[in-house]
Formats: C-alpha cells, sequence, structure tokens
C-alpha cells in the first residue's frame, strides 16, 4: 500500500517555496502516510531548515528532543523529526557527540545540562554490556556486566533527573539473536535470556515505582514483534549503527506518542461509530437481537474491540457514541444486549440522529467543554471518516475497514491517549462528567443563571496540596488549557519542588455540589518576594467554568495574603490561543 497524494503534495510544497515555509499544513499531510511513505517524508523534513520554519510558524507547539547512546543515531534523528511534526510538534533534535552518554548524563558541563531539552533520549543497545565482557563469555560474565551497568545507569539517572529539567527516556535491553546464539549449550543460553530480562525489568522498575522522578523508560520488545531486523551487521560493524533504520522508525514512533503525552497534548475523547465499528450489523435493520456482539468469528473480533474501548474508557478516556440511528434503539442495545462489553453509563455522550457527523463531533466537543483537538474518531465508513478529516482537520480520525478483526491495531497504533500518569481522578472521569451532564439539565431548567448557581449549591476547598494530590496538580497542569493563566507545564516532581520548597507553595482547589465531588479541579502556584505574594500561575479544569469558583479562589488568595501580611499580591498572565478564559478574573497585562 502507498499514500502517494499526501506524498506527493508535501513534494509539491517542497517545491512551492519549502516546506519551512508550510510547515502548518504539514502534519494532516504526514498523518496519511503509512511507514514507507513516511520514511520517504523524512528524507524531504531532513532538507529542511527548521529555524526558518519556526520563524515563519511561532504560534506552532516547539519541541527540543536531545539524542544521545552508545552508537550512531542519525536514523533516530531523522525518522523522529517526520514522527514529532506528524503530531503536530515543529521540533527541534539535537544529537551528542558518539559514544558520550556517559559524560553527557553525568557531567554538569555537558551540552545536554548546559542546553536542556523539553526530552533527552538515551538509548540502550547490547553493545554497552557486551562490549565490557571477556572473551570467550559465559552467561555469569553477562550477568555480571549487566549488574555493573544497571548501577551505572541508575546513578546517571538519578542525577541527571536531579540537576535537569525536562523528561529523561531510557530504553529496555533487546538481546539480538546472534549475541545469545554465541553460548552453544542451551542452559547457557537460558541462562542469558533470564538474567537480560531480570536487567529489562528492573529497568523497568525505575519508571513504573517511580523511584526516580521525571525518567520514563521505554519497553522496546513489542517493537520486536514487527517484522524488523533489530541491527544489520554491516552497518553495526562498519558505521557503529548497532540497531537498524527499521527498528530506529518504530523507536521514533514510541517517542513520538511519548512526547506526546509529556507535553499535555495526549487526546481525551475517543468518539466511534457503532454499525460495524462497534458491533456487526446495522442496527436499524437487524434489531438489537440481530447485531453481532459476541459470537461467531466476526463477532468476537467486535467483542475484543468492545473490550478494549472498555478498558481505556475505565482510565480515564471519554467514550462517545456518535451514529445514525435511532437514539432509542441505540440506547435500548447499550442497556439491554447481554453480551455487549459497554453499557450506556460508559459512555459520556451518545449522539445518535441523521445530522452529519461533523456537525455532532463539533456538538460533542462544545457539550464537554473541549477543543476538537482532543476528540480522535474511528468509523468504517471511509465517506464518514473523509467528511470529518476535511471539515474537522484539529480532529483526529481512525479510519477502520470491513475486517473487524483489525480494529483493535488500528485503535491503539499510534497510541493517542498514552498519559504520563493515570490518576484516581482519571478512572472516575466518566462519572464526573456524566454529572456535568445532570448539572446542565438542572441548568436549563432554572428560570436564571442565579437560581442555577444557588440552587446548585456549589461547595470550595483550597488548601495546600497534599502528597497524594501533586499526580493529579501535575496532570492538569498538562491538560488544562482554557483557563490556565500561563499554560507552563509541569512534572509531577516539578509540582512537588514547588509545593514543598522555601518560599513557595501550591494549593490544591477541590469542588463539589448536589450532583458530587469534582475532586480537584485547580490549582494554585504562589511565590514570596518580601511583601509581595506572586501567583505565579492559576488553572481550573474546564469541567467546572462559570460557577463562581474562579473568583472564589481568587478572593481566598487575596484573603489569605491580607491575613499573612503581604502588601501586594501579583499575578502573572501569559496569553495564548486557548487561555483568553483564564485571564478575565486578572485585569489586563
Amino acid at each position: 500500500m502507498t499514500t502517494i497524494p499526501a506524498l506527493d503534495a508535501l513534494r509539491a510544497l517542497h517545491r512551492d517555496g519549502g516546506l519551512a515555509r508550510h510547515f502548518d499544513r504539514v502534519a494532516p499531510l504526514l498523518a496519511a502516510l503509512d511507514r514507507a511513505d513516511l520514511a520517504r517524508a523524512a528524507r524531504l523534513l531532513a532538507r529542511t531548515d527548521l529555524a526558518e520554519a519556526r520563524a515563519h510558524h511561532p504560534g506552532l507547539p516547539a519541541v527540543t528532543v536531545a539524542l544521545t547512546g552508545a552508537g550512531t543515531l542519525d536514523a533516530l534523528r531523522t525518522a523522529l523529526v517526520a514522527e514529532l511534526a506528524r503530531h503536530g510538534f515543529l521540533p527541534e533534535v539535537r544529537l551528542t557527540d558518539y559514544g558520550s552518554y556517559v559524560f553527557e548524563l553525568g557531567d554538569a558541563g555537558s551540552s545536554l545540562h548546559t542546553e536542556p531539552a523539553d526530552v533527552t533520549v538515551c538509548v540502550l543497545d547490547h553493545t554497552t554490556v557486551f562490549d565490557e565482557v571477556p572473551l570467550p563469555f559465559t552467561a555469569e560474565d553477562v550477568a555480571d556486566a549487566l549488574r555493573r551497568k544497571l548501577a551505572l545507569w541508575r546513578a546517571l539517572a538519578t542525577g541527571f533527573t536531579a540537576r535537569a529539567s525536562g523528561t529523561l527516556v531510557l530504553n529496555t535491553l533487546p538481546l539480538p539473536r546472534n549475541q545469545q546464539a554465541q553460548l552453544l549449550d542451551l542452559p547457557s543460553r537460558a541462562k542469558l535470556g533470564a538474567e537480560w530480562r531480570r536487567a529489562n525489568a528492573e529497568l523497568l522498575g525505575l519508571s513504573y515505582a517511580q523511584e526516580t522522578p521525571g525518567l520514563v523508560v521505554l519497553d522496546v520488545d513489542p517493537l520486536l514483534g514487527d517484522p524488523l531486523e533489530l541491527a544489520d551487521p554491516r552497518f553495526d560493524a562498519y558505521a557503529g549503527a548497532h540497531l537498524s533504520d527499521a527498528f530506529l522508525a518504530s523507536y521514533a514512533r514510541e517517542l513520538g506518542h511519548l512526547v506526546r503525552a509529556v507535553t499535555g497534548r495526549a487526546k481525551k475523547v475517543l468518539a466511534v461509530d457503532l454499525d460495524e465499528t462497534l458491533w456487526g450489523g446495522v442496527l436499524g435493520d437487524d434489531g438489537v437481537e440481530g447485531i453481532e456482539v459476541a459470537h461467531g468469528r466476526r463477532g468476537e473480533a467486535f467483542h475484543r474491540f468492545q473490550g478494549v474501548v472498555r478498558q481505556l474508557q475505565s482510565q480515564g478516556v471519554l467514550l462517545a457514541a456518535v451514529t445514525k440511528n435511532d437514539r432509542e434503539t441505540v440506547l435500548a442495545a447499550l442497556r439491554d444486549h447481554p453480551d455487549l462489553r459497554v453499557r450506556e453509563e460508559d459512555f459520556v455522550r451518545v449522539l445518535a440522529g441523521w445530522q452529519p457527523k461533523p456537525d455532532s463531533l463539533r456538538t460533542l466537543a462544545a457539550g464537554l467543554n473541549l477543543g476538537g483537538d482532543s476528540v480522535v474518531f474511528a468509523d468504517d465508513n471511509p465517506a464518514e471518516c473523509a467528511a470529518v478529516t476535511a471539515e474537522l482537520p484539529e480532529t483526529t480520525v481512525v479510519p477502520l475497514d470491513g475486517d473487524p478483526a483489525l480494529h483493535v491495531t488500528r485503535l491503539l497504533a499510534d497510541g493517542w491517549f498514552t498519559a504520563t500518569a493515570v490518576t484516581s481522578e482519571d478512572r472516575v472521569r466518566t462519572r464526573r462528567y456524566r454529572e456535568e451532564a445532570a448539572r446542565a439539565d438542572f441548568l436549563s431548567a432554572a428560570g436564571s443563571a442565579r437560581e442555577f448557581l444557588a440552587g446548585l449549591g456549589v461547595t470550595v476547598r483550597l488548601a495546600p496540596a497534599t502528597a497524594a494530590q501533586i499526580p493529579r496538580l501535575a496532570q492538569l497542569t498538562l491538560r488544562t488549557n482554557q483557563f490556565n493563566l500561563t499554560t507552563e507545564r509541569l512534572s509531577a516532581e516539578e509540582v512537588r519542588a514547588r509545593a514543598t520548597g522555601p518560599g513557595t507553595g501550591v494549593l490544591a482547589l477541590t469542588s463539589g455540589d448536589r450532583f458530587g465531588d469534582n475532586g480537584v479541579v485547580g490549582a494554585v502556584f504562589l511565590r514570596a518576594e518580601g511583601r509581595v505574594l506572586h501567583l505565579d500561575n492559576m488553572l481550573l479544569s474546564c469541567r467546572v467554568f462559570a460557577r463562581g469558583i474562579e473568583q472564589a479562589c481568587l478572593a481566598a488568595v487575596l484573603e489569605r495574603a491580607r491575613a499573612a501580611g503581604y502588601a501586594e499580591v501579583r499575578g502573572r498572565y501569559r496569553p495564548t490561543a486557548k487561555n483568553a478564559t483564564g485571564g478575565r478574573p486578572l485585569p489586563a497585562p
């Protein structure tokens, strides 16, 4: 399969004054390419002056990634520029000197420290271990080398994340067959495999146990499931390229997902079609009893897809149904079909009717108070996908097709919902939004906004952030755009440092009302300087706008400042394309 029209369009832009001048049009074209054509496009981008692109398009989100490691990483840089551009970033990808990762991560005077990047990637490969193994070697020799290297990598990661800002990415170690095959007896091979996996488990433990804040360890084992060679022995020997271009291209794709997550651009909503997407058949023709949900070959495939959709929803992805069907029939299917794995209560919205799907998606985004760029739309109908792409270019479209066995692979291929953490707030997000719908109904029935607010019974609590609230507050800095005075993105460790540091403080804002507890919905970042209290940032979830919460919060901050003897409170507001709402409570700068 090729994706010639999009590739030809990129080539035309390249000829018409260069891709730098037209960089704002690059992302949707790259998103339409298959992997083979994306590799061709990457070579075009490699000849593009990205500094010029930044000058032409200062409003595009910029991200800086630094690459270091033990081998040649030029192929990774080329592929990563294309992957980041595909996700809408204007990237700067820097390479350190060949084989210099120990110095770069360990020395405070290195370029990784003096020119910090948003994301620093240290690519680990098998040579970092086998270069320290004697010849001839045994499985125990490799185990000893692994233990030494793990101690080194742990120390480097701990020191670097303590000194530098941003996110550090390491990866698990792939084991080439040629290395294992040098041990002739099967017990030795088994021991080598066990020790190698144990080392990778320890590496992953640095990430999931949050032993080192600011560190992410990328598991590359799933990449090896692709039909690709880990290494080309000729490039390995002659060019120091220990990992193949194909492997590095897959690595770059995973890094693209990761960068989107750590920069707060993960998607929030999965809008799914129903007929031939969530179940087989056409509900209007086949009826609730006739659709394929769980049995038979196609039914099993749809059943697996439903399970994956439910799994995503359970971790904070907002699930919506967008379908051209009678609404009552759809609700009957969601409520009554005995084998369906997703139910009405799993959806934040069910938009069933005969309006064009782009209109339904606009209604969905507006009702959730989110931008269209927060939505992923999955549909099996090419015409519907094309209509959404044409009318809502900011919305991500996942085209499915007539084979439901491939639905799961296509939905998960791009990691649209990858997150830096899943919090307790995420796991109840659907319930929170359904409560929000009840509030909207209450508003419709109220005679006025004043009557609505009086009847809602809003309660607000502003208090110093607790340790348990830190991950949620970091998530709010990443995901909140509309009411976010500076849109400064912070990691959990950076929030923790401000909450506990000298002269700084973080207040967590929680709220509730007659319909339920909203949980942690906002934060205030404060800094004392003499008799001046600086309000460095204030942010509020879009779920709770326009209820007087922001005014009550600001009034409480001012009252606290007055009681503490401050003479002045100064607030920061940095306007962006999305945060005009956040600027309203403060005077214009």
